[in-house]
């Protein structure tokens, strides 16, 4: 008889069984095996809201066959994820299995290797209940607020919305960023910079205005520009301070998920399911010449940067031997973890060191490659020295005018042997006075003025979120954790609450009216400190300090308040009048929002039920002449066809410029920032440039 060792995800079986060997068999649910019911709220109100789980109705065939492996075991370990979902999962199966929970049948492992894998079986566990009952508490609370709001929201604008305690809070971030670019006022200025000699030096270099009369200052509009740039020409600039150091920068913390995901998307441009699916793969195994299958990086859901001593010596060991012994610091970087985190793993990092990018180049898909790069160059650097420069700043007078020039050049090296920031800065916001190199001066020096200019500039209204910042302020605030950054900011869009413009996350109108609503009926669900409160509470439950019942219960208390006055409310969306007149009973049509978008019905509904599609023109058809509508499928997806449809068929997905193809003649449509020819034959195509290109 085997051992059974009951996992996840089907992607590291192979990997797992690997390091077991014969002795056991390893078994993968996919997941979860038993929920709350999905056509019901199931819970019981009347009995401190315990949960009414039942059997998932696609994991019977899986359940049956882990019934069927369990009996002929000798033993059964449970090696679900190492989080409260994981232990969750344990507690399920247990459940199904009919084990112990306070037996020693719980293990887990941080990384899939053979050495994590041995030290686990050598110390299995009771399940801790204490996490179970935090991620029960989650699944309520979310249950609570999602089957309790939705129905109430889809009542107040068209049928079959859904809100959720960390989706819609996630929501109000994004609006209310929008609601901020809207009322931006921008304001005036206009940077001033010199080019400057050193008499007897043909170095040019650049210095920033930055004061006048010793205060900060910032000229306003031309007629100021004009009077700054006359004293300028006029007098003569001369060094006053020269302050001469040695500054060093700092190596970046190794990688939690959400740094991870933020520089994946910032700097190898790949969207948040992009990475969540390498970030998988690389943590479950892949195929490896001579090796197998082999997990690369250890576990992928953490908001700890700690990074395990054992690991600490290996990098030593490793840099010493790469790079020499002055790349190494004197003693171990240790690095602070955010207060709010759970800190239940290390950070995310390579698990063997000797595997380096370049080794498994070429043996792997590209966006594995690099994402692996980033994490394993992230994590080298995270242990090295800082990085020294020899720095220099130089304060230059010119009348009631003080300027800023300022050098930098490298000293040592440092973390960035390995690892280059990847810094764009915006060519508008570059400060000229920034220089590598400067000629030696000293106070009290005169200068030649080369060249001085200035132009106007607007202030900018701030940036929407992408994926990687709303991910960035969502773990900023406390809003979810690790594992919900992914599946809420994916669910938004697919609730078409937002859309994206190129990389640019927006709301939809649809988005806005959800929020607005729910922020009037729901205060506390859309407050962002109530909201990271909760998750404090939830983590409170999972050390033991709270009782998970007693939280849902002080929740309840204010939310069934809610509940009650909202569900009460008339507060409906209002009918928006349209110039249509019914061709039934000749009464006004009016627009109303439905379960697929807004259509058009009679205003004397119920007496008259006619309904019609409410069309968009946005364009001529190259075909026929006849306009272009946009439509809605019957699914609720947009798509653009002809009005003269059937007898014309001309149809497409993105949305039509109103321009013919300067190629050939046909329309030219629009995906993002891409526009090309809706003529498959035609290859025509360009980009439109963002405001900030």
């Amino acid at each position: 008889m085997s051992k059974l060792v009951v996992i996840e995800g089907i992607g590291k079986r192979e990997t797992i069984q690997k390091y077991l060997g014969s002795g056991y068999e390893v078994f993968a649910t996919k997941g979860h095996v038993r929920d709350l019911p999905v056509r019901s709220l199931g819970l019981d109100m009347e009995n401190h809201f315990e949960p009414k789980y039942e059997l998932m109705a696609d994991k019977k065939d899986i359940v049956a066959k882990l019934k069927e492996k369990a009996k002929s075991s000798e033993r059964i370990y449970l090696a679900t994820d190492p989080d409260r979902e994981g232990e969750a999962i344990s507690y399920h199966i247990a459940y199904i299995l009919g084990l112990n929970n306070n037996d020693d049948i719980r293990i887990e492992f941080n990384e899939i290797s053979k050495n994590a894998i041995t030290k686990a079986l050598e110390s299995p566990r009771a399940l801790d209940l204490n996490l179970i009952n935090a991620q029960q508490a989650r699944r309520v609370l979310d249950r609570l607020v999602g089957y309790k709001v939705s129905p109430i929201i889809s009542k107040m604008i068209k049928p079959k919305l859904s809100a959720g305690r960390v989706q819609s809070v996630t929501l109000k971030l994004v609006v209310d960023r929008e609601k901020e670019i809207q009322n931006f006022k921008p304001e005036e200025y206009w940077p001033v910079s010199a080019k400057l000699q050193k008499n007897g030096d043909s170095t040019v270099f650049g210095a920033a205005l930055q004061t006048q009369n010793g205060k900060k200052f910032k000229v306003q509009n031309e007629q100021q520009k004009n009077e700054v740039l006359e004293v300028l020409k006029q007098n003569d600039f001369v060094v006053k301070a020269i302050k001469k150091s040695v500054t060093k920068s700092n190596p970046p913390a190794p990688y939690i998920t959400s740094t991870m995901q933020q520089d994946a998307l910032n700097k190898l441009g790949m969207s948040l399911k992009q990475t969540s699916a390498a970030a998988q793969t690389l943590y479950e195994g892949v195929e490896l010449k001579g090796e197998g299958k082999t997990a690369l990086i250890t576990y992928i859901r953490t908001d700890s940067v700690r990074v395990s001593p054992q690991m600490q010596e290996v990098a030593k060991k490793f840099i010493q031997e790469k790079y020499g012994n002055d790349f190494v610091p004197e003693k171990f970087n240790i690095y602070k973890t955010k207060q709010s985190a759970q800190d239940a793993h290390e950070a995310i990092r390579p698990i063997h060191l000797e595997f380096t990018p370049e080794m498994v180049k070429g043996q792997i898909e590209p966006n594995l490659y690099k994402l692996y790069k980033l994490i394993y160059e992230r994590f080298l650097a995270s242990q090295m020295k800082p990085a020294t420069y020899n720095s220099v700043s130089i304060d230059i007078d010119c009348a009631q005018y003080g300027f800023k020039a300022t050098g930098r050049t490298p000293l040592f090296e440092g973390y960035t042997k390995v690892y280059q920031e990847y810094v764009q800065k915006d060519k508008d916001d570059q400060d000229e006075s920034e220089q590598k190199l400067l000629p030696q001066m000293n106070e009290g020096e005169s200068l030649v003025l080369v060249d001085i200019k200035s132009e106007q500039k607007f202030t900018k209204p701030p940036a929407r979120y992408t994926e990687a910042s709303l991910v960035k302020i969502m773990e900023e605030k406390g809003i979810g954790r690790p594992a919900t950054y992914v599946p809420t900011i994916t669910t938004l869009d697919k609730r078409t609450y937002t859309e994206k413009e190129g990389k640019q996350i927006k709301p939809t109108e649809l988005g806005f009216l959800v929020c607005e609503k729910l922020e009037k009926h729901f205060p506390d669900i859309m407050d962002i400190s109530f909201t990271a409160k909760m998750e404090d509470a939830l983590d409170e439950i999972s050390t033991g300090k709270d009782e998970w019942h007693k939280v849902i219960e002080d929740f309840y208390v204010d939310f069934k308040k809610e509940l009650e006055e909202a569900s009460g409310s008339k507060d409906k969306i209002p009918d928006e009048p349209s110039d249509e007149i019914c061709d039934k009973c000749g009464k006004p049509m009016v627009i109303r929002m439905g379960k697929y978008g807004k259509f058009l019905a009679c205003s004397n509904y119920p007496e008259c039920k006619n309904v019609k599609n409410l069309d968009i023109v946005v364009g001529v058809c190259p075909k026929c002449g006849k306009s272009i509508l946009e439509k809605t499928s019957h699914k609720g997806n947009k798509f653009y066809g002809c009005s003269g449809y059937p007898d014309c068929d001309f149809v497409a997905w993105d949305k039509p410029q109103g321009e013919k193809c300067p190629r050939c003649n046909d329309i030219l449509l629009k995906k993002g920032q891409r526009i090309y020819c809706h003529n498959q034959n035609c290859d025509y195509v360009r980009y439109e440039k963002t405001e900030k290109e």
